[in-house]
């Protein structure tokens, strides 16, 4: 398995698409939510879309970091496939995002919107809670910090 951390310009159709398949399958179709999955922040040239590719080149987890505000970092649509769930790559695409985002933003805060169950991860990578909870597409969600 190999990661790759690309700008929207570096990355090839077939890789795109597989990519923006992922996500959809994931947030539009497994979590029924129907929104616009895909979004300007895909193209613009700061965004870094990191993946991870099997051996038979399929995507097994994804995120992308992005300049959200001057002073702030977002990390976003973070995915892990179902056939990949539960094998420690969570943790694994978390760290990678991070050290972009600090690569590239050293000074920036960096933050997510999580779904709300899943803040116990993310506390353990360090971010905490910076908003009460709220509904995003009828899922409910957390805004939170890294701390560290």
């Amino acid at each position: 398995m190999k990661c790759y951390v690309k700008k929207f310009s570096d990355l090839d159709t077939l890789t795109f698409f597989k990519l923006a398949k992922a996500r959809v399958d994931i947030f539009v179709v497994e979590q029924e939510c129907a929104y616009p999955e895909l979004d300007d922040v895909d193209i613009l040239e700061e965004t870094r879309h990191i993946y991870y590719l099997d051996s038979d080149g399929e995507v097994v987890a994804y995120s992308r970091c992005y300049q959200k505000t001057s002073q702030v970092t977002a990390i976003g649509r973070v995915i892990i496939t179902e056939p990949n769930r539960g094998k420690g790559l969570a943790s694994k695409l978390m760290k990678e995002s991070l050290s972009v985002c600090k690569n590239l933003w050293p000074d920036y805060k960096v933050q997510l919107s999580a779904q709300t169950h899943l803040t116990p991860f993310y506390e353990s990578l360090g971010f905490k809670a910076i908003s009460d909870t709220y509904l995003e597409d009828g899922i409910p969600h957390t805004d939170m910090e890294l701390t560290q």
